[in-house]
């Protein structure tokens, strides 16, 4: 039976981080408990501080620490079992990742205290040499036995012996109820890695020996698959149909993550898998009942999964486990929010750049608006500001990728975090001078419109390419079907819920019900534990451009072409359809040396939004 409840926070209820909002009151569903419960995130990018603008997520590292403490004092109380799960994407994203030297050396301690039963990577832990290695040197031994690598190899910097990452599986028993478990560690099919690492296909790795071996223990209550890959995705589905291949009636829960959207998969009755969100905005719960164990007890011959998306703020913390602001927080938990604020004062993360006049959305008003963060982008940052001295008053276009803004800017104070949080990337510029005006819109419109012909390209010259949009775009993608040929740049609205929905933006209540996740997956719309009122997601295109017609009026009639380096593949191959014959490993040149898209924006910040 489901239960709403209407817990009302006090203001004393503050928190952990001082400049942190406390959260609002909102109707909760409880969550419903079983033999075998998880806690699971993943793509938290670093934001272990929480939202300090937005009330639903505004819990930190240290809150999450005691909810995983508290939650396991009471479902060990009641002779069951509790795993903490994370499957990666820690790193960038985040100033209290990206804004110390070198990057992540706060993160990495802060990190390690939360206990974790099963770790995974993701892939942005494997775009550098430096943070895989620092994955290698620090996060798998500070995880010790439960970091697991099933796909991933890297050249051991000391000897470079190409080793794996961690071990591929493991097998243990549950303390409570004596659950035998076998889990793994999975990387979706990833290709951009840094060439010390290689990251083996799922479709293969699941026909080697070790892997094979391990799906045929007959002792196992429950496969766990842990891993950076979506819930609905070709490399669980391989999975999935490889383990019931040989084990028929064996529950499976897969743990995914990789598109930053609360989702769920049902492959059958004895097989789900659970996607947790992003940006520490959500916590995932996970119970199972009906399980088989090594006690030779089982509450019934179907297992029952029940799912549930917990926003990450004090509020939701203290319902579920029954404790109040002076009950909740345990000793390690306040410790390492101490540790946080410490870490942020050090990293200055709370300095005023400028204040923003507005809200600024990514997704929720349609491009071009002048709410839109991509129409400031390409008409007042890119338009103003990028300008090489050296290329004179000839003029050019400016090509930036949607997926380069990762976040939302708010109304209010832009800081020193707020600059890594829309736009953690460290790409330069580039440039080709002297293309035809005409051939630069033909290479937007295949960028943006005629993905068959981009699909084909790079399947013939540059398999690794990476999606030029964000993951939450990419993913909502998939709910839409268009005709290639005819798919426009700016999409229409659709309402989120359908079937996944965009977080909240606003720290404004509406009512008793504020916007937020309204989550519809494969188990319903009863997954959200805060009901909220529904957001519109417009799509945006891959990309935008800049025209920067320096002393001129009209179309001029060649222009310097620049773009982020991330897109200099893509723009090489809409290139060639354009029947430009330009060589970009050669012909391109830096444009604005030692300046990234980050440092053009925050320039642009504290030149024209003045704090009064």
């Amino acid at each position: 039976m489901l239960w709403l409840v209407w817990p009302f926070l006090f203001p004393s209820a503050l928190a952990a981080q001082p400049s942190a909002p406390a959260p609002i009151s909102a109707p909760l569903r409880d969550l419903q408990f079983g033999q075998l419960n998880f806690l699971h995130t993943t793509d938290t990018h670093g934001w272990l501080a929480g939202h300090l603008q937005e009330p639903s997520y505004s819990a930190d590292w240290g809150d999450y620490i005691s909810f995983a403490e508290r939650m396991r004092e009471k479902i060990e109380a009641q002779g069951q079992d509790l795993l903490v799960i994370d499957t990666g994407d820690r790193v960038e994203g985040n100033g209290l990742y990206d804004s110390s030297e070198p990057k992540g050396v706060y993160l990495s301690e802060i990190l390690r205290h939360q206990h974790i039963d099963v770790i995974t990577s993701g892939n942005h832990e494997l775009y550098k040499q430096n943070t895989s290695e620092s994955e290698l040197l620090h996060t798998v031994p500070n995880f010790r036995g439960n970091y697991l690598a099933s796909n991933i190899d890297i050249h051991h910097p000391e000897t470079g012996e190409l080793v794996p990452l961690a071990p591929r599986y493991k097998k243990f028993t549950t303390k409570q109820q004596g659950i035998r478990i076998v889990a793994f560690g999975f990387l979706f099919d990833f290709t951009g890695n840094y060439n010390n690492t290689v990251v083996q296909r799922v479709e293969e790795t699941i026909k080697e020996d070790w892997f094979q071996e391990a799906i045929r223990d007959k002792e196992v209550d429950l496969f766990l698959v842990a891993g950076h890959v979506p819930a609905h995705s070709p490399e669980y589905r391989a999975i999935y149909e490889e383990i019931r291949g040989l084990r028929w009636d064996t529950p499976i829960q897969f743990f995914g993550g990789h598109q930053h959207i609360r989702d769920y998969a049902k492959y059958d009755s004895k097989a789900v898998a659970l996607a947790s969100g992003r940006f520490m905005e959500t916590v995932g719960f996970m119970s199972i009942d009906g399980l088989s164990t090594s006690k030779g007890t089982s509450n019934a011959s179907q297992p029952v999964f029940k799912r549930r998306y917990v926003d990450n703020n004090l509020f939701s913390f203290y319902h579920h486990t029954g404790l109040d602001v002076d009950s909740f927080p345990t000793e390690k938990g306040r410790n390492v929010s101490q540790l946080i604020a410490e870490s942020r004062s050090a990293l200055q993360l709370d300095q005023v750049h400028g204040c923003a006049p507005r809200d600024l959305w990514m997704s929720r008003v349609p491009y071009p608006n002048p709410d839109s963060i991509y129409t400031w982008l390409e008409t007042k940052v890119l338009a103003e500001s990028l300008k090489d001295e050296s290329r004179g008053e000839r003029p050019s276009v400016a090509i930036a990728n949607s997926g380069a803004i990762r976040f939302d800017i708010f109304q209010g104070a832009f800081t020193q975090d707020t600059t890594w949080s829309i736009s953690p990337f460290t790409n330069g510029f580039r440039y080709v001078k002297d293309v035809p005006y005409e051939k630069v819109q033909l290479i937007m419109e295949v960028l943006n419109g005629q993905t068959k012909i981009i699909s084909t390209l790079q399947d013939k010259t540059e398999p690794s390419l990476l999606p030029l949009v964000s993951p939450e775009q990419l993913a909502h993608s998939e709910d839409i079907i268009v005709d290639d040929e005819e798919l426009p740049v700016h999409w229409s609205n659709i309402e989120m819920g359908d079937p996944h929905q965009m977080p909240l933006s606003s720290n404004k209540p509406a009512g008793k019900v504020v916007p937020g996740y309204t989550t519809k997956d494969d188990a319903g719309e009863d997954g959200d534990d805060t009901i909220h009122a529904p957001i519109s997601f417009y799509k945006v295109p891959n990309c935008i451009q800049a025209l920067i017609s320096a002393n001129s009026s009209g179309v001029p009639e060649k222009v310097d072409l620049i773009y982020i380096e991330f897109v200099q593949p893509y723009v090489a191959l809409a290139a060639k359809f354009a029947g430009l014959d330009i060589d970009f490993a050669k012909e391109s040149d830096v444009y604005m040396p030692n300046i990234t898209l980050t440092d053009l924006i925050l320039d642009w910040v504290k030149k024209h939004w003045k704090c009064e």
